[in-house]
Formats: C-alpha cells, structure tokens, sequence
C-alpha cells in the first residue's frame, strides 16, 4: 500500500497502551505531520478541528510501533530471499515501525559505504524505519575487530558477528573493552561452534528421528564464559534470542551483580518446543534449535520475571530451495516478522502476562537497549503507531505473507491478535481495514475519514 501524506490526525475512540508511562485506557491522539501533538483520555470533548482527519480505532488498542530488535533482511546480496522492500512490507503489516537488521549482508556491514546504502534505501522506501547493526569482527570471522568507531559515527546501533558466535575469548575481551571505553554495546549469538554441529536440539527426539543434535550446553557455556569477560571488562552486553532455562539463570545471576546485561527472546521459543520439527518439518529447523517443554516454559517465567528484556522476531528469511530440502541440509530460521505480535499476545491471551508487559517488551524495552528514541507514546514523539484487536482471530498461513520467505513455523497455526493500521512518522503505510472495506460493504471500523 503507498503511503498517504502525513497531515493532522485525530485517533478517537481507541484503548491507548503506553508502557513507557504505563497507562491503559481509553484515550485520544492528535498528531501533527511527524509527531505526536498531544494524548489524554478525553482531548477534543468531541469538537474536533474541521481539517483534522479522524482515524476512530474502534475501541481497538493504540500503541507504540513494534521495535524489532534483530532481523535479517538480506539486502544486499541476497535479495532473492529477501528486499528491504519485502522486508519492510512485511514489518508494517506486523506492525513494526523499527528494525535492527544484522550485517550479515553481502557485501557485509564491515565498512562505512554498505551500512550507509542500507540506511539510505530504506529511507527512500519510506516504510519500516531500518537501523543497522555493524560487523563486530571484519568479515564476521571472529578473528579481527571491526572499526567500530567509524561504524557508530556511520550510525550503527551496536556491533554483532550476527548469527555467529564471537567465539575467541581474546577477540570478545577486546571487542568488550574497546565497547566500554565508548558507550557501545557487543550483541552476542551465545552458542559454542564447537558443540553446535548439529541440526537440532539434542535429546531422545534427535536420537529418535536418527538426526545430529545441539546440546543445549552450547548456549549455556558461551553464557557462562561471556560473564566473566563482561565483569572483566565492565563492557555492555546483550545476549540474543536465549533458549534455555539455565541461560535465564545466567542473565539473572549477572543482573543481580550488576553487570551491564540485558537480553531477549524470540517468539519461537516461548510459543513453541521442539516437538514442533514433527515429521522432519524444516520450517521448525531455527539457531538456536527449538528446545524441549522444560526450556520453553522457563523463557515464559523469564518474561514474566523482566529478567528477558526484550522480545524480537528474528526473522531469518529464506528461500524454498533451501528449506525444502532433507533436515540436516535445509538451512536454518524462520519468517517471524508478520507473526510477531499475534504470536506474542499469546503469553497475555494464556494469562501469563499483562498485556502492557507484554507491548514493553516488544516497543519501548528494545528501543532503550538500542539507544533509540522510540516505542513511546508522548508529547513531541515520532507519531509511530500500531492499531490492533487482542482478540482478532486469523490463521497463520505463510504463502500469504508478504515477506518473500514463507518458511514460518507457526505456518497453519490459529492466532489472536491482528494488525488493523501500522503508522509511520505519521503517514499510514498498512490498513487491513481500508482494504477490507474496499471489497464488502461492511461498515469501516478503524478507518479515516475527512471531516
């Protein structure tokens, strides 16, 4: 859907979430191009400005954009898995309005010139905002540090090997310590290469199925071993998409002793375990592998406690070749921009959390790990917005996607929780509702209107 130009904007009638400020309940927005003007429970006392469009959300809830925190959009280099047009399609009918997008592009983000040209393309796109991660180690080798400086003045949010381990101690002390000295923060994929040969979780399954296994061991020992170099270093930390029980012990630990870290989850590992790979099904063949029942419950209990900061879709697209494959030759990852919010609303629809604790996670806590200004809703913010049903029932179904990948394993699944409008600097770039209305005569909930 093209953009429509930002003008005034009145949201009436909707469930305003602000986790920032923590309120919930009914509210009304103005915004003005790029901004949010002003927010109060009863703004206009129903006389609103003549050339102000009226969005009425329907009793539906308002919140901040989704902030994703880790994603993969393949441009450039791989651009037949994913575009960050693609990328950015699928994100605002997700309702993210923020990406961090690893550098594990080709060429990769190492230098100033490719994280540039991606910042620069998805400005143009004017859809999903995209921020880049740099390259903690030149080429992603793990050998040699990046010049990270010259990243962060280039815009890089923090440096990551991306969906590699900064496996040599030494490589991690330096690369902790250089961060330390400049307020930056290292994002680690916390999995030992030496014992992650396999292709799925270890255990009585993998044995069953005559499948390699991943000992969980090899995310609980790179943990282990990271939190001595951070207490060594006094450096920043953030460990990406834990799986284990034993890993949310580990970030407690670090928590309570004070250490500089903080990390997230990912949908796929409170919402489902590895029983999903079912009858060899690659689309559940993820890094980390899908865990067992213990492990998934214990990341439920990490997001309940705030000792998980964050919770990001790691979108891993891919492309049919390399998914329909025999298991142990399809490549790892799952699509996990398009069903982030549904998906997530699961741990508020099963009664696990509230469904502000939940919006946290998903908007303002990654935004403040990240350093940016975003996932709130305030006075003089940017007017990124997301309006969605809790209750909205729909059917994941991953050829209907608008992300190129359609390698999701929630594909088939029932989920509550649907998109309606995604906004972006104030210019709606998604409205389901618009579209829908379009093709039936229905009255439009949700919609704008001149008045």
């Amino acid at each position: 859907m093209s953009a429509i130009k930002a003008g005034r904007t009145a949201y009436v009638n909707a469930r305003i979430l602000d986790p920032a400020s923590g309120f919930d309940g009914p509210g009304e927005l103005l915004t003005n191009g790029e901004d949010i003007v002003d927010l109060a429970p009863s703004l206009f006392d129903g006389k609103i400005p003549s050339d102000v469009e009226i969005v009425d959300c329907g009793g539906h809830c308002l919140a901040p954009g989704l902030v994703d925190m880790r994603a993969q959009l393949r441009e450039p280099g791989e651009e037949h898995k994913e575009s960050l047009k693609s990328g950015g399609e699928a994100a605002v009918a997700g309702g993210v309005t923020t990406i961090a997008c690893l550098p594990n592009t080709n060429p990769i983000m190492d230098d100033e010139a490719t994280l540039e040209f991606v910042a620069r393309r998805a400005r143009l796109l004017q859809l999903s905002k995209v921020y880049c991660y740099g390259a903690a180690t030149k080429g992603l080798q793990g050998k040699e540090l990046a010049e990270m400086g010259l990243l962060a003045k280039a815009g890089a949010l923090a440096f990551t090997d991306a969906t590699k381990a900064i496996a040599d101690a030494q490589v991690m002390r330096r690369a902790l310590s250089y961060a330390a000295t400049f307020g930056l923060l290292i994002v680690q994929h916390a999995e030992e290469p030496t014992l992650a040969t396999g292709v799925m979780a270890a255990g009585e399954i993998a044995t069953r199925m005559g499948l390699s296994g991943i000992p969980r061991e090899a995310e609980i020992i790179m943990l282990e071993r990271d939190m001595r170099l951070v207490a060594m270093t006094g450096g920043r930390y953030h460990a990406a998409h834990i799986s284990t029980s034993d890993s949310v012990a580990i970030i407690a630990k670090a928590k309570k002793d004070g250490l500089k870290v903080t990390c997230d989850t990912a949908p796929f590992y409170f919402a489902l375990n590895e029983l999903a790979v079912g009858d060899y099904r690659t689309f559940a063949k993820l890094s980390p592998p899908l865990r067992g029942e213990e492990d998934r419950v214990a990341i439920v209990e990490g997001l309940q406690s705030g000792v998980i900061d964050a919770i990001a879709s790691d979108h891993a697209p891919q492309d049919s070749d390399s998914k329909r494959l025999p298991f142990p030759q399809a490549a790892f990852g799952g699509s996990g921009l398009e069903t982030l919010l549904a998906v997530s609303l699961g741990l508020y629809h099963n009664e696990d959390m509230k469904l502000l604790d939940v919006i946290r996670r998903l908007t303002v806590a990654p935004a403040q790990i990240l350093g940016l200004d975003a996932g709130q809703l305030a006075k003089g913010k940017k007017a990124d917005l997301v309006i969605f049903d809790p209750d909205r029932g729909w059917k994941v179904i991953a050829d209907k996607f608008k992300s190129k990948s359609k390698n999701s394993p929630f594909d088939g699944r029932p989920v509550q929780g649907q998109v309606l409008r995604t906004v972006v600097d104030g210019r709606t770039v998604f409205d389901v509702l618009a579209a829908e209305s379009a093709s039936t005569s229905e009255p439009k909930r949700a919609t704008a209107k001149k008045r």
